[in-house]
């Protein structure tokens, strides 16, 4: 693992934790020192991509109050993934969820970059 994929704050049972780490493969699309981008493995677009801060918090506001200017990042980070993946024209959409009943399902703090196809509204 190089040094840059070193997370300040990271939890040794969190899925999200171990992709940073190298310990589990991920599809990485795009990568920044504070972030990391990478295809969902279960899409629900045609461009589902995760992004992720590499240190470890639960949620956007969690990352927030620890660092407002990793959660910039990470917004950064999902406009490069658009960008990348030729949907920043057209239009995406950025979904934080939070919590059980949001159905975040990795308690890491990961933003889907959804596109692709006209995405309908509301969501569910």
């Amino acid at each position: 693992m190089s040094d840059h994929r070193k997370a300040s704050n990271r939890d040794p049972a969190c899925l999200f934790c171990k992709i940073v780490a190298g310990e589990i493969p991920g599809d990485v699309v795009h990568e920044t020192e504070t972030t990391l981008a990478f295809r969902d493995i279960q899409p629900q677009a045609p461009t589902h991509v995760l992004v992720i801060p590499k240190a470890h918090h639960t949620d956007a506001v969690a990352a927030t109050r620890a660092d407002a200017a990793l959660m910039a990042d990470v917004v950064l980070a999902a406009g490069e993934v658009a960008r990348i993946e030729g949907i920043a024209d057209s239009g995406y959409r950025l979904v934080a969820n939070t919590g059980r009943d949001a159905q975040q399902s990795v308690g890491h703090l990961h933003l889907h970059v959804l596109g692709g196809r006209s995405l309908q509204w509301p969501p569910g």
